[in-house]
């Protein structure tokens, strides 16, 4: 097979690299050298056996490295992207099929080191190739190729629209200037026309999900401001806007005054209605987005002195939530003066929902929140509270932890897991907060004072006391207050707990899932998993009736779930293919609002949305989700779960399960993650 560039778009043949002897001298004649180098180079890998293919990658990996140091190299490279399927370019590694990528991994792909960042340009260039219809794919569609880059762009805006200020070194990414190269190539090619649509869907796809570190959506709002206008639909134009002034000032007055002390100062001028109307539009802008401007810290410090009585309006309060604040005004303005600052403004959100959950009128809480206000705080747990910490508002660690701890008891399903394997961790916070929050703040006070937790398994009780360094080295300070401070202690004794059950011939979570969690976990237990070392699906039949008969209204006697159940799930990917095991929890199972059931679940993976493959697609808006909330069909969600408790004498009538239903349950999971099993003869 000889490689050569596609043809120009009047039909004729692009000039192939001319001889050395009759072009001219220069960068042109260089890159003209190297367009041959990988034109023979395309051809000898076309031409290799499948085990000597190697050989010819890794050659055209190094020209086409040295190809993209100029914009010129990179559009020679698109040349020839219509070829890199036909020769095999990607063969034998991750990106050899197509329908299989992920906009999300570009990312990360492309600031890695070494060959990947290359065969990431690579590939996205062939994706190009595919949606402009210039090379044809059996697994990708040109629409599917375009949406792919569509989101990859929206996700890389940095790339997309690059400032001087933000150049990365080097020495941390290698290709970041070949990456940004590329993105202006497709942009060129692609147009902007999506794009705007792209990344206003993901903006209001993370915003639904209301995280309590929003440092991610806060990013893409503020690289959302580069696209050029004059491309955008006025609609879109605004609703942009909507979420830029949540951040960066929801009022005129706080946009005309982007000084924090300036801001304050202008306060004092307002008369009472139109202080009242600042208060309302901060409210608005929170309620609507679940983003929270500095400024809003700002004007609730100052109204908690001034104007009280205008603090139920600018948190946007219910009801409920307006009287809790007027039983315990004083305490609540004690905890807005240490935890309610610029640095922390976000846990404003959450100092509002967990005054619509009453709390403060707890005593235990009220008694930990005082704790955590005066809290001697060991040295390493202050060091990594104060990591973030990049502003002269006068933030503590202290004020850090308090503030965190206001937004985990207001938004429980916010906390995610981070960039560490801590789903566990996770699903326990949320779990305390929404049901022991007490405990939870118990559990804190040890964690950051005492530098300890305590647990029990059985007859051993567990301290976190010897936590290796390196756990505190590989935690991520970018999670909020409470999961830095508990994370690794709750990390620790999870693996205690797991190696103390690790030869028993039953799943460990059996036993460890209540010790860990606490009385909130039923001791019923029910696995898909013959052995302990999960590699065979057993007796699957069973499991579908079981859940069915303690989770389904129509076996189960209508028994409703009093906490979050914690579910074993297998993670696969928008193919099916299985991925590894996964945390989750079920929070519930009702009828939305068209009258399907679904069952919803909290996913600490930072990300509710997902593709599972075969049409699972949890959702997190629009089916009758909580904030933070994923759901699923009923039967959906049991196709993707291995694990789960359950309480033995709340069963319903399992043999009431009609077989069609059982059967179309088990194909589901025969054709998606359980292809990576062996099946018991019965196993179903």
């Amino acid at each position: 097979m000889v490689a050569k560039p596609r043809k120009s778009k009047n039909g004729s043949p692009q000039a192939t690299a001319p001889s050395t002897a009759n072009s001219e001298s220069g960068p042109a004649n260089a890159l003209a050298i190297l367009k041959t180098k990988l034109a023979e180079t395309l051809e000898r890998l076309g031409e290799a056996t499948e085990f000597a293919k190697s050989t010819y990658q890794t050659d055209a990996f190094q020209l086409a490295e040295t190809m993209m140091a100029s914009q010129e190299g990179m559009e020679a490279l698109y040349e020839y992207a219509d070829q890199f399927d036909d020769v095999g370019l990607f063969y034998g590694g991750p990106w050899h099929d197509p329908s299989k990528l992920l906009a999300p991994l570009v990312s990360g792909c492309l600031k890695g080191k070494g060959v990947f960042p290359i065969i990431e340009i690579l590939s996205d260039l062939r994706m190009l190739a595919i949606a402009k219809g210039q090379a044809k794919s059996e697994l990708v569609s040109t629409e599917e190729a375009l949406a792919f880059l569509n989101e990859a762009m929206a996700l890389n805006l940095d790339l997309l629209f690059p400032s001087e200020a933000e150049a990365m070194p080097v020495e941390l990414v290698p290709h970041y200037d070949a990456s940004v190269r590329m993105f202006a190539l497709i942009a060129k090619e692609v147009g902007f026309a999506s794009l705007h649509e792209t990344v206003l869907r993901e903006i209001e796809a993370i915003c639904a999900q209301r995280p309590i570190v929003t440092k991610h959506v806060t990013t893409i709002i503020r690289m959302a401001e580069r696209i050029p206008k004059d491309k955008m639909e006025p609609k879109h134009v605004s609703q942009l806007e909507r979420y830029r002034f949540a951040l960066q000032g929801p009022t005129p007055l706080s946009r005309e005054y982007p000084s924090f002390a300036t801001y304050r100062s202008n306060l004092q001028k307002l008369s009472t209605e139109k202080l009242q109307s600042e208060a309302e539009q901060f409210a608005r802008s929170i309620n609507e987005t679940g983003l929270v401007s500095p400024h809003h810290a700002v004007l609730l410090r100052y109204l908690t002195s001034k104007a009280p009585e205008l603090l139920p309006l600018t948190l946007g309060l219910n009801d409920v939530g307006t009287a809790e604040l007027i039983q315990n005004s004083e305490f609540v303005h004690q905890v807005c003066k240490v935890a309610i600052l610029p640095s922390t403004a976000q846990s404003v959100y959450g100092l509002a929902r967990m005054l619509e959950r009453g709390l403060f009128s707890r005593n235990e809480i009220r008694v930990g929140l005082e704790n955590l206000i005066f809290l001697d705080i060991s040295g390493k747990v202050r060091r990594n509270l104060m990591y973030q910490r990049d502003s002269k508002d006068g933030a503590t660690a202290n004020s850090i932890l308090l503030a965190g701890t206001l937004s985990v008891l207001g938004q429980p399903l916010g906390v995610g897991q981070g960039n560490n394997p801590t789903c566990q961790a996770a699903r326990g916070i949320s779990l305390w907060s929404q049901h022991a929050p007490g405990y939870l703040l118990k559990l804190l006070i040890s964690a950051a004072r005492d530098g300890f937790i305590e647990m029990s398994l059985e007859d051993t009780t567990f301290r976190s006391d010897s936590i290796p360094e390196e756990n505190y080295n590989k935690l991520d300070l970018h999670l909020d207050g409470v999961s830095i401070v508990l994370v690794p202690h709750l990390d620790h004794l999870y693996h205690l707990m797991m190696v103390k059950v690790a030869l028993r011939s039953e799943d460990s979570h059996k036993w460890v899932n209540p010790a860990l969690y606490g009385r909130w976990v039923q001791r019923g237990f029910s696995s898909v998993f013959a052995d302990p070392a999960q590699t065979t699906i057993n007796d699957y039949e069973a499991f579908v009736r079981r859940f069915y008969a303690t989770h389904h209204p129509a076996y189960s006697d209508s028994n409703p779930l009093m906490y979050p159940n914690p579910v074993g799930l297998c993670l696969t990917n928008s193919h099916g293919d299985y991925i590894g095991p996964h945390a989750i929890s079920l929070q519930r199972v009702a009828e939305d609002p068209k009258g399907l059931l679904r069952a919803y679940f909290y996913n600490p993976n930072n990300e509710g949305r997902q593709n599972w493959g075969f049409g699972v697609k949890p959702s997190i808006a629009e089916n009758g989700e909580k904030e933070g909330e994923s759901s699923l069909p009923f039967a959906d969600f049991l196709s993707r779960i291995y694990a789960f408790h359950y309480n033995p004498y709340e069963q319903g009538d399992a043999y009431a399960v009609p077989d069609d239903i059982v059967n179309e349950v088990t194909e589901a999971v025969k054709k998606s993650w359980g292809r990576s099993f062996t099946w018991s003869h019965d196993a179903g």
